[in-house]
């Protein structure tokens, strides 16, 4: 294409010169060049082998890829209604954006929205309303194992590393949980001065590839990890099991993006392309895991630690269950990433067909814990798909005591869902390492964003669950969100899941759980 290119262009300069040369009007000049250059692509488009469609249309087939090219444009400001847009429609990309900014963030004339379509649901509101709290209330991380508990904020910022964002993308994020007073899980892709410079409450994640604590041939270092999980900035430690864009499979990093920077914070070689495997190397079998677990809470002086998960097989969490128990120890929190993806790339089949979603991931998990009589010392932090105080509730409804936001904190950031997340393009410098892209992300104008975006989200939450007579999440009931089955029925979460009771799966497991409880082996991951 580069040659056809220049020859192009050689024939237009040829072009010019000749009509200069002949002295013709300057109208010649105006229709000359652009004739030539039509005819030139249209013979460029008959002699290439590459695509048939501009073979029998030379010239015109080009219209059919500049309409592809910017078709998801004209779908998502043109085509699609306030309602119906994916992964996030208008209205709630409008709410984040409107409450990032600290504008008004309301709606007159009622709902767009058909409450009568199956799916649809809703929050019960009380009679008896309450007063919105004053202060927000938190959640308290740490077991009987943890030395240094912290308390972690009603919504935080999700896991998205540095690498896969920008770094001025990564300074606003942590600088709005520092003005914010929530915490910021900085991703697998390591610890970086970006992620520390702002001074926001961190949550470190590990994921596979080890990277900020790995030794040249890739394994955990136990030495590395300990002395950056020691920073006062690092709050809790998180193993990354899966996450919900592509759970089961690893990452690919090109050589060409590892640089100099992401080189040093991922100890990794500058140039070469990085692998994450699809699995650890550091366990084999839920009890390993849990082991390991307790190793890193160890080792990083006390403080909380737990794991990441996409939930695949129940059975399989049961064993992990049943491994705490047989251990005696447990982790101090465990983060449920829902099905429905996230900022990470991925396989499309992974992202549309691998993985619980959320609801069903979070019903798993609580009840599990619940049933092995070890929710009391276990937080459930939700990921997916989290943008409005909605969202906050009803995953608190769900089973989680916190929540955490990805996409939405990127919305706040400046976000305009253009969906060139892995191709380094992106418009507004969010997910790119391109410094001429990414210096269009103003921290100082983002950084505020990202906490306002958070208060006011947290604030909708409180006043939601004020409106149904409740102050406490932790006073949220199953019967309090409902869900439209058909246009004449409609159940509540008590009676739509079964509800475990604390020590249930001990005692006398109840049938739908019987055969997988039975099954669960603390010592292998049965399929």
């Amino acid at each position: 294409m580069k040659r056809i290119a220049i020859v192009v262009l050689a024939l237009a300069a040829g072009t010019v010169a000749v009509v200069a040369a002949v002295g013709l009007s300057p109208w010649w000049w105006a229709a000359a060049v652009p004739l030539t250059l039509l005819g030139l692509l249209g013979v460029a488009d008959l002699s290439q082998r590459r695509h048939s469609v501009l073979r029998n249309y030379p010239v015109l087939g080009h219209a059919r890829f500049l309409l592809e090219r910017i078709r998801p444009e004209l779908q998502q400001y043109f085509i699609e209604r306030n309602f119906d847009g994916r992964p996030f429609d208008r209205d709630v990309r409008t709410i984040v954006y409107e409450r990032a900014k600290g504008t008004d963030a309301e709606q007159p004339y009622g709902t767009e929205r058909d409450v009568y379509q199956p799916g649809y649901e809703f929050l019960v509101p009380s009679m008896a309303p309450c007063p919105v709290p004053k202060t927000p209330p938190r959640v308290r991380i740490g077991g009987p194992d943890c030395a240094r508990p912290y308390d972690m904020a009603l919504l935080n910022v999700s896991a998205m590393s540095f690498g896969s964002l920008s770094s001025n993308a990564i300074l606003a994020l942590n600088g709005g949980a520092a003005a914010g007073g929530f915490a910021h899980d900085t991703g697998e892709g390591g610890l970086s001065e970006y992620h520390l410079k702002p001074g926001g409450d961190l949550v470190w994640e590990i994921g596979t590839g080890y990277f900020g604590c790995r030794t040249p041939d890739g394994d955990f270092d136990p030495a590395e990890f300990a002395d950056k999980a020691a920073h006062d900035h690092v709050k809790c430690v998180s193993l990354k099991l899966s996450q919900g864009a592509k759970p089961g499979i690893g990452g690919v990093l090109p050589g060409a993006k590892v640089n100099a920077e992401i080189a040093k914070v991922r100890d990794v070689p500058e140039g070469r392309t990085v692998i994450s495997p699809p699995y650890h190397k550091v366990f084999s079998t839920p009890r390993e895991l849990v082991r390991f677990i307790a190793r890193m809470r160890e080792l990083s002086g006390g403080k909380p630690t737990g794991f990441k998960l996409c939930v695949g097989s129940r059975r399989q969490f049961l064993a992990v269950c049943k491994a705490m128990l047989a251990e005696g120890t447990a982790p101090d929190f465990i983060i449920v990433d829902g099905g429905e993806g996230g900022t990470g790339a991925a396989p499309l089949e992974f992202a549309d067909h691998v993985g619980t979603p959320l609801t069903e991931g979070l019903l798993t998990v609580h009840n599990a814990l619940v049933g092995a009589g070890l929710r009391d010392r276990i937080r459930i932090g939700a990921s997916g798909k989290i943008a409005t105080g909605t969202d906050l509730v009803k995953r608190l409804v769900q089973g989680a005591d916190y929540g955490n936001a990805a996409r939405a904190m990127m919305f706040a950031v400046g976000c305009i869902q253009a969906q060139r997340c892995h191709t380094n393009t992106c418009p507004t410098g969010v997910t790119t390492q391109d410094p001429r892209r990414a210096r269009a992300l103003d921290v100082r104008d983002k950084t505020p964003r990202v906490q306002r975006f958070q208060e006011a989200t947290v604030a909708s939450a409180l006043q939601l669950m004020a409106s149904m007579g409740v102050t406490d999440p932790a006073d949220l009931r199953p019967h309090m969100l409902r869900r439209r089955i058909d246009p004449y029925t409609e159940r509540s979460y008590e009676e739509l899941y079964e509800w475990l009771e604390p020590g249930q799966l001990l005692a006398e497991p109840p049938a739908a759980w019987a055969a997988d409880w039975t099954a669960a082996d603390p010592d292998r991951f049965t399929v």
